[in-house]
């Protein structure tokens, strides 16, 4: 029976991927991505030339009918993002239950992630956490800010970096914040300290790339 493999990417070194990732998107008939462009670029990389085709969160029904025919023929499909792991902010989810509705075998090939990336530099106990993914831009951001406040656990959030800054002068000055970006670029780059500090060496530096926040109660 054909089957949907849900393959962990890397988030910025190329060389953060497995031999068994790499073994499945060489062995798989069709390579679903977020971007063509950016996958292209990892498969590329590594001499693969399976072929791909676009999903991401803006793919309807139209999109899945034709990813659910390609298994029905008995064809393997594999699901990337451009960074990390499909279903972590992104629509895999909704891939992977249609597959299952259908009959499908679904099997995760575990990789790179921002989060257990985030979590391995933090220092912080991190048994317990309250991830959050990307604050609404505006619809139910002040709600979501009341919970991370609320929260009893460090809160993990991403941004991007128009909105980093904004984010930092929303929050509580005296939280504690652990502020990663480029996680295992050439850049990468963790700023500690409570939010005003932090706020301070932002503005400081150079300041580019996707952010993970956490933050400390």
């Amino acid at each position: 029976m054909s089957k949907l493999y849900i393959v962990a990417t890397p988030i910025g070194n190329l060389e953060d991927i497995t031999l068994r990732a790499l073994r499945t998107l060489k062995e798989v008939d069709l390579v679903l991505c977020e971007d063509t462009r950016v996958t292209k670029k990892l498969l590329n990389h590594y001499d693969i030339t399976t072929a791909t085709l676009s999903y991401h969160q803006h793919s309807g029904k139209i999109k899945s009918d034709i990813i659910l025919n390609v298994l029905e023929q008995g064809q393997n499909v594999a699901l990337v993002t451009d960074a990390g792991t499909p279903g972590v902010s992104d629509p895999g989810n909704k891939l992977v239950k249609e597959a299952v509705d259908h009959g499908y075998d679904v099997e995760a090939i575990p990789g790179a992630s921002a989060i257990s990336t985030a979590i391995s530099l933090a220092g912080l106990q991190m048994d317990r956490f309250l991830f959050l993914g990307f604050l609404p831009h505006k619809k139910g951001r002040q709600t979501m800010l009341k919970e991370i406040e609320a929260s009893k656990y460090p809160v993990i959030v991403y941004e991007s970096v128009h909105r980093i800054e904004k984010l930092l002068l929303e929050l509580a000055q005296d939280d504690e914040l652990v502020l990663l970006r480029e996680l295992t670029k050439k850049f990468e780059t963790v700023y500690r300290g409570k939010v005003g500090q932090v706020l301070e060496m932002l503005k400081a530096d150079k300041v580019k790339g996707e952010f993970v926040v956490i933050i400390n109660k």
